[in-house]
């Protein structure tokens, strides 16, 4: 059933963890990923850190299945696999509202987030992969280029770039290359905080780094592996600072999912806007994005597997269904529902960030 509101509720002390640094167990090159400069440059991350490093016989990675699919999970979510990506992902294609294009530096996620959007998305065991073939991925991207128009490319689709950036060097890469074009920008968002690598960075503002955050209750629960909502903000206060107050001069924002409409939520998401407001008590370039929560059949199905335990809430007989364009079916929350989250959000925001925009509520 939906949770209900109680009459009296104690706001919990914010978690101020960072993240820990993801170290995968396995580390696995293909001989393909070993061919490319890219991927050289990854496996010297990897070894410097003191990582073990296997090389593939084949392009095919193996050895990922356990006896059930929680072993498979443990097992694939503890594996950085370094391919190169397929000619299919040379082949952009169009995500709004998020952006313009998608284009990937890897797939797969070292989070555990218990309603991960990647459930029923990727094929076969969540393993990281990790793209060697780098340059050749950005090269591609002025194919889609708009001459006189502005483009936007997400690079955080299928993973968290920040989440395995210690090991690829990959977002940053990307930053640097977007700072050398003109009337584009690079999109990525992140549950993670180490950005201090990247404060530095000739940006020319072509980069939009966003944080995803949560209210307190729900990161605490559900978002397993992350950094703190705390540490996230701390994150986005350095990416917006200046440059000459030892900020990263970055355009930002906020991505505020899934919502949930958890007891007394309208407390606990004012909780998160009022921790907001402190972090960017300075002008910013500040955007957000409101993605309520929505799961599909198949994503359910995989979630209860990789998650048996979870109490995160996917009770069709509570939700709306709705049809994709592409015939398949999602539930979402019913329109009364949708209706209180929607206003309340843009209300709010509105009133306390005047100047910030709302890009999309989906």
């Amino acid at each position: 059933m939906m949770e209900q509101p109680t009459q009296e509720t104690v706001l919990p002390s914010p978690d101020t963890r960072p993240a820990r640094q993801w170290m995968p167990r396995r580390v696995v090159f293909t001989p393909d990923a070993l061919r490319e400069p890219w991927g050289q440059q990854i496996r010297e991350r990897v070894v410097a850190l003191g990582l073990p490093v296997e090389e593939a016989k084949s392009n095919r990675i193996t050895g990922l299945r356990g006896q059930t699919e929680r072993e498979t999970y443990a097992l694939a979510k503890r594996t950085l696999a370094v391919v190169t990506a397929p000619p299919g992902a040379f082949k952009l294609q169009p995500i709004p509202p998020s952006a313009d294009w998608q284009f990937h530096l890897a797939e797969g996620c070292p989070a555990h987030c218990q309603y991960c959007y990647l459930a029923g998305s990727l094929s076969g065991p969540p393993v990281i992969r990790a793209f060697a073939n780098l340059p050749a991925i950005l090269g591609n991207l002025s194919r889609y280029e708009r001459p006189g128009q502005f483009t936007t490319f997400e690079a955080s689709c299928y993973t968290d770039p920040l989440g395995i950036e210690h090991l690829t060097g990959s977002l940053a890469e990307c930053i640097r290359h977007f700072g050398t074009r003109e009337n584009v920008q690079l999109r990525w968002v992140t549950k993670f905080d180490r950005v201090d690598d990247l404060l530095n960075l000739s940006h020319r503002g072509n980069t939009r780094c966003r944080l995803s955050v949560n209210a307190e209750p729900i990161a605490r629960r559900l978002e397993g592996g992350t950094a703190s909502v705390t540490a996230r903000l701390g994150a986005l206060r350095r990416l917006a600072l200046p440059r000459e107050q030892g900020g990263g001069g970055y355009p930002v924002g906020l991505v505020i999912a899934p919502i949930m409409p958890i007891p007394d939520w309208e407390l606990h998401y004012g909780d998160l806007l009022d921790r907001v407001e402190q972090s960017l008590d300075f002008p910013a370039d500040l955007t957000f994005e409101l993605i309520s929560h929505r799961f599909t059949p198949g994503s359910k199905d995989v979630l209860t597997e990789w998650y048996p335990n979870t109490s995160l809430e996917m009770d069709e007989s509570q939700r709306a269904r709705k049809r994709n364009k592409f015939g398949g079916t999602k539930y979402v929350y019913p329109p009364a529902m949708m209706r209180d989250l929607r206003g309340y959000f843009e209300a709010e925001l509105r009133r306390r960030f005047p100047s910030a925009r709302i890009l999309y509520w989906t």
